[in-house]
């Protein structure tokens, strides 16, 4: 019973925008879920240095390689604090644990008859990518994905035997269909693996930049027998084989959709030669567009994060995102729709719903818990934890505010502010109230791993704040309040309107 989960790591040739905070959002959800439960559990994520694209940013920053990547690295560190990412672990490819565990790596494959062996490359190659294209895969002679023309390279390199391993992934993929979600990109894998792998390049000769080839300094080790070994250098790989054998394979990888052939064909391919069990799950989630546009620099419509938050707060931007594009297929973002989910879900849904009940609930002498809506209740929960283990993560916000709306008609229904100053009627108030207290105090906890402030704020408010050192597999049960309780009358809403 562990949870290993990872995010892509990031480049670091320019600073987070909000489609690298999706991706690591979700992670981090799917890890404080978890950590709900007791589950032993490791997030990790970080950033990828050896690439040749951080040269070239480096140059045109008039610093130091080295410079450089200890500034951005820095950066991307610290936005991820400020928006209160719980990574257990925060990997560098240029850290000294990394390059041994990638050394160890290249060594083991290489002891196999084969495996790696030094031939003439020719071909497409995007500097973005960091990846070789065939002529038919470019669009107008550009790369499909960064709009750059590819350039036409030639040079000796290290060759990995991938192709020897075509029947291994396919027979793996048939058998463990839940290996690549979702099912389109599963189909994708196979297709590629199916007509198109081939041996790939995992050196390039001539850099100063990155991990030489053991044994032959003129080469450097190409950046995904490099990059996709952080996931496993970060837990011990190759530094402390002990911790290595207690959290490896992870459970899930999160990536996006355009670098999965590396993560579903080649990665796995690279961890069958080296006898390395594969992980359990990679989740390609979709591209990103603001405004229907592709995010990237040369458009000029990169989002910081940081931005939105000091206008929302964090946890309205996790909500929004997660909400708005269901995980793992396409989506697209703007400001007016952020705002608008903002007002109607948070301001006048979670907001309101928590503002009516504490107020009411704090006129009440006591709060037992009844069961007209438990079952109702419990039903949501159920399939809100169906949603999770899916990485349905929209499903599962939709699920809490469907359960939110069920609080909403039980009170339209019973309209207990009728019946708060009638001494005849008072235990029939505090019965509705109690009802209500126990309903938000669930409802805290399935908001919990998408908004962490905004569900520690809900059960302070309804006298809970004990709750939190429970598990969820005790506290997520109708009726498993903490005794008695002081609701606290709210001064403020969670969620202000913006005035005008």
């Amino acid at each position: 019973m562990k949870y290993l989960v990872t995010t892509p790591i990031y480049y670091v040739n320019d600073k987070p925008h909000i489609g690298h905070a999706y991706a690591t959002f979700a992670a981090d959800v799917l890890a404080r879920y978890k950590r709900m439960f007791g589950v032993p559990t490791y997030f990790l994520t970080g950033t990828d240095e050896n690439s040749q694209k951080n040269v070239e940013a480096a140059g045109a920053s008039g610093t130091s390689v080295l410079n450089y990547v200890d500034q951005m690295s820095a950066l991307w560190q610290l936005t991820w604090d400020e928006l209160g990412i719980s990574n257990d672990d925060f990997i560098r490819t240029t850290e000294s644990r990394h390059r041994v565990g990638v050394e160890k790596f290249w060594r083991t494959v290489s002891a196999k008859p084969d495996l790696i062996y030094k031939g003439t490359y020719e071909g497409l190659y995007c500097v973005g990518c960091e990846a070789f294209y065939r002529e038919s895969d470019l669009v107008d002679g550009k790369c499909p994905t960064h709009d750059r023309v590819a350039e036409l390279v030639k040079e000796e390199n290290y060759f990995f035997r991938a192709s020897r391993f075509r029947e291994a992934l396919l027979e793996h993929i048939e058998k463990h269909p839940e290996f690549i979600c979702p099912e389109a990109r599963r189909n994708e894998v196979v297709s590629y693996i199916t007509n198109h792998l081939e041996d790939f390049s995992i050196s390039r000769p001539n850099k100063q930049w990155g991990i030489p080839v053991p044994g032959d300094d003129s080469q450097t080790i190409y950046v995904w027998f490099d990059a996709l070994l952080n996931y496993m250098t970060a837990v011990g790989y190759g530094t402390d084989e002990q911790r290595f054998k207690e959290w490896w394979p992870a459970e899930l990888h999160i990536v996006g959709k355009d670098i999965i052939k590396f993560h579903c064909a080649l990665w796995p391919a690279m961890l069958l030669a080296a006898d390395l069990p594969l992980p359990r799950q990679v989740f390609a989630h979709g591209f990103f567009t603001i405004d229907g546009r592709k995010v990237s620099k040369s458009t000029g419509n990169a989002i910081d994060p940081k931005d939105l938050v000091e206008t929302y707060g964090v946890d309205a931007v996790r909500y929004f995102l997660l909400r708005e594009i269901p995980f793992g297929g396409d989506g697209d973002f703007s400001i007016a729709r952020l705002a608008a989910r903002y007002d109607s879900d948070l301001a006048s849904g979670l907001g309101n719903l928590v503002q009516r009940v504490t107020t009411l609930a704090a006129q009440a002498a006591t709060l037992p818990v009844g069961t007209s809506v438990a079952a109702a209740v419990t039903k949501q929960i159920s399939l809100y934890h169906e949603a999770m283990s899916t990485i349905a993560l929209s499903r599962a916000l939709e699920i809490t505010w469907e359960t939110m709306r069920l609080c909403d008609q039980y009170l339209e229904e019973k309209a207990p502010w009728k019946l708060r100053t009638d001494p005849a009627k008072a235990e029939a108030f505090s019965e509705i109230m109690g009802e209500m207290v126990e309903a938000v105090r669930l409802i805290s906890w399935m908001v919990l791993p998408f908004m962490p402030s905004t569900a520690r704020a809900m059960l302070t408010m309804i006298g809970h704040e004990s709750d939190m050192n429970r598990s969820a597999g005790e506290a997520m049960q109708w009726g498993a309040h903490t005794g008695h309780v002081q609701v606290r009358k709210p001064q403020t809403s969670l969620f202000p309107r913006f005035t005008a």
